[in-house]
């Protein structure tokens, strides 16, 4: 067999080169929550395919000091933004609607019972009157928007390290088999703005129905606080919601 010699210039190339094969093999390898994000856009462009839907939204957070519990009907159209609330508890007959483009940007909004005399309020959506019972304005309600704002979440967390993601199969909600993502940090981090995220998906329709979002524990040993909760049950994409819908003269509303 013949000895090849190869200059030390040679040998010392061949080991970079290997090297830089080695680092982008290296870079190749995801961050966990990369799959979880293309996951969570999948789910997403199925919701923004349906023009229009409507849903029983249950909604629970804390806002301010206060926990906030709240059943209420809901209709959304994509295009142009609308939404239609009808509050069942608490504060039943509250109505709220929302057309992207109308009424100055803002909402209206009008109670039930006695309250009903102060008349239909039009608010800017970050009023503080309408936030006073929600973390966001309601030009971020709907599926599509809470999605939206959990990959943006995601996005955000992928540039750190500290996360860990898990997927649960055939977890049950209500009458809904789904499958579960869950997102969790093992320390508080500034970049960090929940512990724990888990992300519901309906395994018969393929839709998102559940964001969940965890704070920080405050003490060792302490269970993460569950600050969002929101679902989205008995959703009907086979209806047709037209102007009328979002129309404060229909005869149906009370604004």
């Amino acid at each position: 067999m013949k000895c090849v010699k190869y200059s030390t210039a040679f040998v010392t190339m061949i080991l970079l080169l290997a090297g830089v094969v080695q680092a982008d093999e290296s870079s190749k390898k995801e961050h966990p929550l990369q799959p979880a994000i293309r996951y969570a856009e999948s789910c997403l462009k199925k919701i923004e395919a349906i023009p229009s839907y409507e849903a029983v939204f249950f909604k629970q957070e804390v806002v301010g000091t206060s926990l906030v519990k709240q059943k209420i009907k809901i209709k959304i159209r994509h295009r142009p933004f609308s939404v239609y609330l009808y509050f069942e508890t608490p504060h039943e007959g509250r109505e709220v609607l929302y057309v992207e483009g109308q009424n100055n940007g803002n909402l209206l909004a009008h109670e039930a019972g006695l309250l009903s005399v102060v008349g239909t309020m039009e608010l800017v959506p970050s009023d503080s009157t309408a936030m006073s019972e929600n973390r966001y304005p309601i030009t971020m309600a709907g599926i599509g928007n809470l999605v939206d704002a959990v990959i943006k979440q995601w996005q955000e967390e992928v540039k750190f390290k500290e996360s860990e993601v898990k997927y649960y199969k055939d977890a049950q909600l209500g009458k809904m088999t789904c499958r579960v993502i869950e997102c969790s940090h093992p320390k508080p981090r500034r970049q960090f703005r929940f512990q724990k995220t888990r992300l519901w998906v309906d395994d018969a329709t393929g839709l998102p129905v559940r964001v969940q979002q965890y704070g920080f524990a405050k003490a060792a040993g302490d269970k993460p606080p569950l600050v969002e909760d929101y679902t989205f049950s008995d959703i009907r994409t086979n209806v047709r919601l037209t102007d009328a819908d979002f129309d404060r003269g229909n005869t149906k509303y009370a604004f």
